[in-house]
């Protein structure tokens, strides 16, 4: 069969897709993953075919303004204030990123469409190709439980009615772009206008789309209260330790003395990379250990060498983190799967959304330390958690027994089986 892959984002929106890109083509298909341009190199190093989008949200998240409003999209109010910043300059973005879409889907001829929900075209092209859609995302946002808000909304001790009643919320900020969509539907593809365009639930017979979640259940417990067509598939891995050759000098560096901290935070860093980057080095030295700084995608600029501090441009984290005392990152979906099942510790300082989530999880889990929210980053307070997560040993026994669950569970082959039967039954 062939299939479509779409997806757009940071690296941590692509990998997971990239993974179970893979595994659908080792299970016999003919995939096409399509993607900002920026990672096409990434896509076809690891044997998929590339279907072009924009780079457009890419360069907005990496200019001057989306770096301020990803440092202002703490709580309700900011995450407001975000979205207005940015919202007039999505609009031609999310035009474009229809447009690419439908391109890639008339060369793909896919036989299934698997989409990420910031891909706005995925299920109205699979519509239009009268072939079945699956919703697949990292992070749990698409289906409605009492058990947890909205990702990215407070939690309130006001019960499962407001846990609920937060997911209408996202209808509510994905119907600015309804009209949009709607004259993609009529104008592209000659499809009628359809109610809550941009947040398709549902397919043309009224029937669920199925939603794939590339998330463990170690990790976050299937709310009891899921309809049948969500699912917990485990998490989507992209193993790249086999094929990639360390520099000798970091080898030297990780076998030198005490195993390392590691602290990268992506491409999150706000305003200045350069202040959190020293806020970063000095808590290492106040706690006393050694650490590897990750520059990530603008996330963290370099600051002065040391023979206890190494500045990395790029690793996979399943060579790294393994090697590590303990993780400190930014709380992105992957990322925390990352930490997780390396078996070691983690300090979450969530900058927005659903690292906020997970810096909690992890927590409550006792695989790492109280989160620290970014904005409330002092040296003092970095050094006190990782001191915490790099002695405490119910920390470190919890966080090694989580690892050994995530290592023996094959998100991707679940994923992948789930997508036969599905293809099955649509046959």
């Amino acid at each position: 069969m062939r299939i479509l892959v779409i997806t757009v984002g940071s690296r941590g929106d692509v990998q997971p897709y990239v993974a179970l890109g893979k595994g659908l083509q080792l299970a016999g298909h003919d995939v096409t993953l399509a993607t900002c341009a920026r990672f096409q190199s990434f896509v076809t190093d690891q044997g998929l075919a590339y279907g072009q989008l924009s780079d457009d949200i890419l360069l907005l998240l990496d200019s001057a303004a989306g770096r301020a409003a990803m440092e202002d999209a703490t709580g309700v109010l900011g995450a407001v204030k975000t979205n207005i910043k940015l919202a007039r300059q999505a609009n031609p973005i999310n035009r474009r990123l229809l447009s690419d879409a439908w391109t890639v889907a008339r060369q793909a001829k896919p036989d299934l469409v698997i989409y990420h929900p910031k891909v706005l075209a995925g299920p109205h092209i699979a519509e239009k190709l009268d072939v079945p859609v699956v919703l697949a995302l990292p992070v749990p946002v698409a289906v409605p439980t009492g058990d947890f808000p909205l990702v990215g909304l407070p939690q309130l001790p006001l019960g499962r009615w407001y846990n609920r009643l937060t997911y209408r919320l996202a209808g509510a900020g994905y119907r600015m772009y309804d009209g949009m969509v709607n004259t993609f539907r009529r104008d592209t593809l000659g499809l009628a206008k359809t109610s809550g365009a941009a947040l398709t639930t549902r397919l043309p017979d009224g029937r669920p789309i199925p939603v794939l979640h590339g998330i463990s259940e170690h990790v976050l417990p299937r709310p009891a209260d899921w309809p049948g067509h969500a699912h917990l598939t485990g998490y989507w891995f992209l193993d790249d330790a086999a094929h990639w050759q360390p520099p000798a000098d970091l080898v030297d560096f990780i076998a030198a003395g005490d195993p390392p901290v590691y602290v990268g935070f992506g491409s999150m860093a706000g305003r200045d990379p350069r202040r959190l980057a020293s806020l970063v080095s000095e808590a290492l030295r106040r706690a006393g250990v050694r650490g590897i700084i990750a520059a990530g995608w603008g996330g963290l600029a370099e600051t002065e060498s040391s023979d206890r501090i190494w500045h990395l441009t790029q690793a996979p984290h399943d060579w790294l983190f393994p090697q590590m005392s303990a993780v400190v990152h930014h709380g992105g979906a992957g990322t925390t799967a990352a930490a997780l099942r390396a078996g070691k510790p983690s300090v979450v300082c969530p900058f927005l959304l659903d690292q906020f989530v997970w810096g909690r999880q992890v927590f409550a889990l006792g695989a790492g330390s109280a989160p620290l929210p970014q904005r409330k980053l002092t040296p003092q307070r970095l050094a006190t958690a990782i001191r915490t997560v790099t002695t405490n040993a119910d920390i470190r026994a919890t966080a090694a027994s989580l690892g050994r669950s995530l290592a023996a569970e094959d998100g991707v082959a679940n994923a992948v089986a789930r997508i036969n039967t599905l293809l099955d039954s649509a046959s």
